[in-house]
C-alpha cells in the first residue's frame, strides 16, 4: 500500500500470516504424514498457526519467517505425537491384521509408512522434508536448527535403515 509515495512496511504479524496462508497445504501434508488423520492434522496446523501468529512479535528476522513457522509446526507435530492417544479404529484394524481403509488421495504404501514410523521423530522429519516436501538439505538444517553435516549424516543413516526394513 502506497501512502504519498511511501510504501507501508508489513508488520511481523502480517508477514507470518502471509507465510501461513501460502504454506498451509504443505504444513497440513507434513502433519498428516505423522498422524494419518485429517482432523488431527488440521488441529495441529491450526494450533501451530495460532502459536505463530500469537508469537509473531518474537520473530527476530522477517526474512526467516518461513523457517520460523515451519519449526513451530514441527514442534506442534512432535508434541502431538508424544501425547498418549486413544486407540483409533484404524489402529485396532492393524493390530487384528486387517487392512486399514484409506481415502484415495491420502493412500501411502503401508510398508513405507511403517518403515517411516520406525524412525526417530527428527530422522523421520528429515526424510519427509527431503523427499515428500522437496526441501533442500540447507533448508532442512535451518528449520531443525542443526548443522548441515548432521542433517546429511542423519539422512544417510535413515535411508540405510529404510532400505534394510523394506528389503
Amino acid at each position: 500500500m502506497q501512502i504519498l509515495g511511501f510504501a507501508k512496511k508489513k508488520s511481523k504479524e502480517e508477514i507470518v500470516e502471509e507465510v501461513i496462508l501460502e504454506q498451509y497445504n504443505q504444513y497440513y501434508r507434513l502433519a498428516y504424514s505423522y498422524v494419518r488423520n485429517e482432523a488431527d492434522a488440521e488441529d495441529i496446523v491450526q494450533s501451530g498457526a495460532y502459536k505463530a501468529l500469537r508469537g509473531s512479535k518474537d520473530l527476530r528476522s522477517p526474512e526467516n519467517a518461513g523457517t520460523w513457522v515451519y519449526r513451530i509446526m514441527l514442534n506442534e507435530i512432535f508434541s502431538f505425537v508424544r501425547r498418549p492417544q486413544p486407540e483409533s479404529y484404524e489402529y485396532i484394524q492393524e493390530e487384528l491384521g486387517m487392512e486399514p481403509k484409506y481415502v484415495e488421495d491420502n493412500y501411502v504404501d503401508i510398508d513405507l509408512q511403517r518403515a517411516l514410523d520406525s524412525l526417530q521423530e527428527q530422522d523421520k522429519a528429515i526424510v519427509i522434508m527431503k523427499f515428500f516436501e522437496d526441501k533442500k538439505l540447507e533448508e532442512i538444517a535451518e528449520i531443525l536448527n542443526e548443522n548441515l553435516s548432521t542433517v546429511k549424516s542423519r539422512l544417510y543413516r535413515s535411508m540405510k535403515k529404510l532400505r534394510m526394513i523394506l528389503e
